[in-house]
Parts: C-alpha cells; structure tokens; sequence
C-alpha cells in the first residue's frame, strides 16, 4: 500500500473530484484509492484557487454579480458537476421515494432527473451565486474546500450502503491520515480569515450533522450519491454563513 503521504493520493482526490489534468498515479488499486481520502481537502484547495482568482479577476470591473456567477460556472465546470448529479438524485429520493428506504435507494441509482431534482439544483445554485457575490473571493475559496471535507466526514462516521466501487473503498480509508488531512484543512482556513473560516465551519457541522441524521433515520447509512449531496449542501450553506458575517 502506498503511504498516506504518498502524492499517489492527490493525483487520485484529483482525477475523482475534478476534470484538471493530473499526473497519471503509480497505483490505482482499493488500497489506493482509500488512501487518497486523505487528500480531498488539498484537492479542495486545487479547486478553490482559481474558482476564487476569476472572483477576484472579474469583481472589479463587472461587480459581485456577474464574479460570482463566473465563479460558480467555474466550479462546475471544474468538477464536472460531480456533485449537483448527487444532489439532484437526493432531492428525488427524498421526495419520491416517501420514506420508504428501498424506494429511496432505488430512486438514488436512476440516471433520470425529477422535477424536484432540478429544483433543488436551481435552488442551490442560485443561493451559491448569491452568497458568493457577499462572501468575495475569500469566502468562495473557504467554501469549497470546507465543502470537500464533508466525504470524509461522512464516509468516517456513517456506514456505507454499497457493495463495491469507488465509496465502498473510500470508507476503508486510513483514519489516522484522513483526520490529520481534514485538519490541516481547517487550520489553513482559520489561519487565512478566522471570523469567516468560523462561521463556515459552523455551518458546515450543522448541515452535515443534519443530513447524517436523516441518512441514518431514513436509509441506514450513505451512498455516494448523499455524499456529493452533502458536498453541494455545504458548500452553499457555508456560502450564506460568511456572507452574513462580511
């Protein structure tokens, strides 16, 4: 098994959370792979930087607005949508599947999008551009690698409910490595602007205390898909919580 340390794991955070170009990793295998959980929050880090330097580069000549609207067009092209497809899939299963548990995974491993799916994913969105345009760059930054801290959370804390693939090797993951990587994360944020890394962490806690309990009433555990629904929760609560303190 390649170490923790090993930059193998970031290139893997890499290629799974983005569609950056990454070097090709030396091991591919489920001890890999569960390794690089340890990762996905400097695989934040590589995401959030340029989502927050277009902010930046477009906030003084077209305004908040149109920064923040660039911004979060950025990030979704930067992580091919990885998680809104999570996100919409939850709303549905929420929904559609009325609390019935094989209903809910049943609707969670259809490719079809709901009409509530997509109201949720307009919702969030929406609320995204808008706290970004508060926040400034420096909140969008915290956000999203706040945001990419919620797979270990989850996978640590909640069992996972599908055999095989990608999840199910993530929740094997080193958890010594995984919490010093979750952090170095959240001291690098509070180093960077204390009152907002605050706020976003609490918020963080709250929404993804919330979603793991409704998992655990409601299914018994996770899946990737309530994964990337709690990555795109966090990230737009995170948002709103640091717009509110600006």
């Amino acid at each position: 098994m390649k170490a923790p340390g090993s930059p193998d794991g970031l290139w893997l955070a890499l290629r799974f959370l983005t569609r950056l170009p990454t070097p090709e990793p030396r091991a591919m295998d489920e001890q890999a792979v569960a390794a690089s959980l340890a990762w996905y929050p400097a695989a934040g880090l590589a995401i959030g930087l340029p989502v927050a330097a277009l902010y930046a580069l477009v906030a003084p000549a077209g305004g908040e607005l149109l920064a923040a609207a660039l911004a979060v067009a950025a990030l979704v092209a930067i992580t091919g949508a990885l998680h809104l497809d999570g996100l919409s899939d939850t709303a549905d299963a929420w929904v559609g599947g009325g609390g019935d548990r094989e209903r809910m995974l049943a609707i969670l491993q259809d490719m079809a999008i709901g009409p509530v799916g997509t109201a949720v994913l307009v919702a969030v969105l929406l609320v995204k551009v808008a706290a970004g345009a508060q926040a400034g760059a420096t909140g969008l930054f915290l956000a999203v690698v706040l945001a990419r801290l919620v797979p270990a959370g989850l996978l640590l804390t909640t069992p996972y409910l599908r055999a095989g693939g990608l999840g199910e090797a993530l929740a094997s993951a080193p958890r010594q490595a995984t919490l010093g990587g979750l952090a170095a994360a959240a001291l690098v944020l509070l180093v960077l602007d204390p009152l907002a890394a605050v706020a976003g962490l609490a918020a963080a806690f709250l929404v993804a205390g919330l979603l793991r309990s409704f998992l655990l009433r409601r299914l018994g555990g996770t899946t990737g898909d309530t994964v990337g629904a709690g990555v795109e929760l966090v990230e737009a609560a995170a948002l709103v919580a640091m717009a509110l303190v600006a």
